[in-house]
């Protein structure tokens, strides 16, 4: 896997989910051309935010584009909740542990990931050989004065991973003890991938715009101006909760567990929560580059020189097509 070059501007990607042609769009828009079947930019190198796959309909394209990307020197990607998904299906669970993979193959977990398992069901090389990247993806990347993880960044869990893992990429020991709810790798991928959460209240559960039926919400994890007091306060997802829990106030314990990633600490970038509307900073040093792009909203990029506090005008964005105008 190639580096950071400190020479180049960046270009931050978010969530692909399979949309090939709109990548290229994207890419071409911004600049890159293809060469040698590589899209390169003289000046500037392509950072992917994660979940290249599922859902989408040209998943292994995307996949060798920014795969060959990384390769060239052209790119850099971390890994997001869907290949952390793939690669606990595809992974034996470890010795004694009394499941079979780490990702254990129910009709929930397969129906995530049933797009990109048809897609590479007549390519079993290629399949192997993207599992062994994904196992090679890092979870988080720290340049020092911009960070990148998928979900979110959580400075106590970074620190420890980095004690076993330097440069964020975990090994399959570190993949098959994820397995074990409460361990310390099941607390930092769960974390680092798909971000902070809070059970909702007296029992209720939601069914979300992806279909999915659930007791938790997605939570901020970073500092507001003012101390949250109610559930609604905290939100951090494309759905919005019922108005009698969004008033409903928060415990001094749920306030107290409540992570913050402080203003002053170095410009952020994640993907993950399926955002809407015009692409534009959540704080001055936090953006989300995840504008669902899958389901026909935008794929976007931030396009980052030297400054230290996010731009409007920086980012850039291509809407996606609909199926009949080919994504």
């Amino acid at each position: 896997m190639s580096e950071l070059d400190p020479g180049r501007g960046y270009d931050l990607i978010g969530d692909v989910h399979g949309c090939a042609h709109t990548l290229d769009r994207l890419l071409e828009q911004m600049g890159y051309r293809l060469q040698g079947g590589v899209w390169r930019h003289p000046r500037r190198q392509a950072l992917f935010l994660g979940d290249l796959v599922d859902r989408g309909p040209r998943i292994r394209e995307a996949l060798h584009r920014v795969h060959d990307m990384v390769t060239a020197g052209e790119a850099l990607c971390i890994m997001g909740n869907h290949e952390f998904n793939l690669l606990g299906w595809a992974t034996p669970a470890a010795p004694g542990s009394g499941r079979q993979y780490v990702r254990e193959h129910t009709p929930r977990h397969a129906r995530l990931i049933q797009e990109t398992l048809d897609q590479f069901e007549q390519h079993p090389g290629d399949w192997r050989d993207f599992l062994a990247w994904f196992q090679d993806l890092p979870l988080f990347l720290d340049a020092g004065r911009f960070r990148m993880v998928h979900a979110c960044w959580d400075g106590e869990l970074i620190e420890a991973l980095r004690e076993q893992f330097p440069d964020g990429r975990i090994d399959e020991a570190f993949l098959q003890a994820s397995a074990e709810h409460g361990s310390f790798a099941y607390q930092a991928c769960n974390r680092l991938l798909r971000g902070t959460d809070m059970r909702l209240p007296k029992g209720l559960t939601l069914t979300s715009s992806d279909g999915y039926t659930r007791a938790f919400f997605r939570t901020k994890f970073w500092e507001e101006d003012r101390e949250p007091e109610t559930y609604g306060d905290i939100v951090f997802q494309p759905d919005a909760l019922p108005d009698e829990v969004a008033s409903e106030r928060l415990s001094a314990e749920q306030k107290s567990s409540l992570l913050s990633y402080g203003a002053d600490q170095p410009l952020l970038f994640v993907g993950h929560y399926w955002r809407r509307g015009t692409p534009a900073p959540i704080r001055p040093n936090l953006a989300c580059l995840d504008y669902s792009a899958v389901m026909y909203g935008k794929l976007v990029a931030y396009r980052l020189d030297q400054e230290t506090r996010l731009q409007r005008d920086k980012f850039v964005w291509v809407d996606v097509k609909r199926p009949e105008e080919d994504q």
